[in-house]
């Protein structure tokens, strides 16, 4: 049996084991994958739903994403007088009444609504859940089990969306919600089954917490993360009708390349948390040098089926491999406020998916058309690439000062 640790360091008594913890934070992330990705497929059947515009339709990614960024410091704060488990079960249960609010949305700004408050669960969610993650396991193997919570992220894109996909388009958007939703009932009943229900939660020094993350260091791997999520979600908000326009994609087949990116992102997880146990900025240099590649090769691979699949298999592993060691360089660089700093920048990873879907928009509706988004997002990787370099630098400044 692993132990996880509460705030005073004291071995929790009636901790389950560590496979076990992760298994239900597991589930809760494959929830929340599926509610954040499975409108990317479904674009263009809610703008008609909505009767909206596929841009216009595009803004509720945005809206979800800053909801996200906004609620991830608050909810982390308000839920510290909890208990882990407690504080992830009311997460979770926000999430499941977010997303009957999107299933019952009769128009466009209900649903914008809807979709707000679904994302306030987001990033406190996995911001604790990470800390609760890297507590289970030995320190060396921390980036490997903050991987392993999101490997239910990733899974969501081979399972969940997919399914969402297919169910939106066979039978309605509006279901694909409501299935959501039953996600996260069956992920409130894992976390109270696996996780210990623990000590009351404390208050923290809000003041001293807030200083910590005003580090230039903390600062510009958040930054990094901004970038890199940007460059992901660039071309993922619109991969639907980039498919059906470049490539003239069936709806099919845009359910089986939603599988094919939900792979990659579950294999680039896996290698990200396992390269990021031996260097965390090594391993974000080569995923980032990695993605930008990818983006400005895609619109080459767009004339073909197979083309677009071996692409997109490639893409969505190198974009997911950049998530375990960026949490993990935010929580390194943040360790006297590891569960704030850990929100917040699950917060930041959704200003990139903001800034990714409001680029994208900004592409298509400036006529430049669809290759050109991802030229736009492999630039986003390309800067977040740069980003690293200057913070290495920075580092070692700083060691030679405190050697000096």
């Amino acid at each position: 049996m692993s132990t996880m640790m509460d705030s005073k360091g004291a071995a929790a008594t009636s901790t389950p084991s560590a496979r076990w913890a992760l298994l239900a934070l597991a589930i809760g992330a494959f929830g929340i994958g599926t509610t954040e990705f499975s409108p990317m497929g479904l674009l263009p059947v809610i703008a008609q739903g909505v009767d909206v515009s596929i841009p216009t339709a595009g803004l509720l990614i945005s809206a979800y994403a800053i909801g996200v960024l906004v609620g991830a410091p608050f909810m982390t704060l308000a839920f510290s007088r909890f208990g882990k488990r407690t504080a992830l079960m009311l997460l979770m249960s926000i999430f499941t009444i977010g997303n009957l609010m999107s299933a019952m949305a009769p128009g466009y700004f209900t649903l914008l609504a809807a979709r707000l408050v679904t994302s306030l669960n987001h990033g406190a969610f996995f911001g604790l859940g990470a800390v609760v993650a890297a507590s289970v396991v030995p320190k060396e193997k921390q980036a490997s089990a903050v991987a392993a919570m999101f490997m239910g992220l990733t899974i969501a894109n081979i399972g969940g969306v997919p399914a969402a996909t297919w169910v939106g388009q066979q039978i309605g958007w509006r279901m694909a919600f409501a299935g959501t939703a039953l996600i996260g009932l069956l992920a409130i009943a894992a976390l109270w089954l696996a996780l210990p229900k623990g000590e009351r939660g404390q208050m923290p020094d809000v003041k001293r917490e807030l200083r910590v993350l005003t580090r230039p260091a903390v600062l510009l791997a958040m930054a990094t993360t901004v970038l890199g999520a940007g460059a992901m979600f660039s071309l993922y908000t619109y991969v639907a009708p980039t498919l059906e326009t470049l490539t003239g994609a069936s709806g099919s087949f845009v359910t089986l390349a939603l599988a094919l990116i939900g792979v990659g992102f579950t294999i680039g997880n896996w290698l990200g948390g396992r390269l990021a146990d031996w260097s965390l900025d090594g391993a974000t240099k080569i995923f980032l040098a990695a993605l930008a590649l990818i983006m400005f090769v895609l619109p080459l691979l767009f004339a073909s089926h197979v083309g677009v699949a071996i692409g997109l298999l490639v893409w969505g592993g190198a974009a997911f491999a950049i998530v375990p060691p960026v949490q993990m360089r935010v929580m390194q660089a943040a360790s006297e406020a590891p569960g704030l700093a850990s929100s917040i920048n699950v917060g930041a990873f959704n200003l990139g998916n903001a800034l990714g879907a409001a680029l994208g928009a900004a592409v298509i509706s400036l006529g430049l058309g669809y290759a050109a988004v991802s030229i736009a997002g492999g630039l986003l990787a390309a800067a977040g690439l740069g980003l690293v370099f200057v913070g290495g630098r920075q580092k070692a400044r700083t060691m030679a000062v405190c050697g000096a």
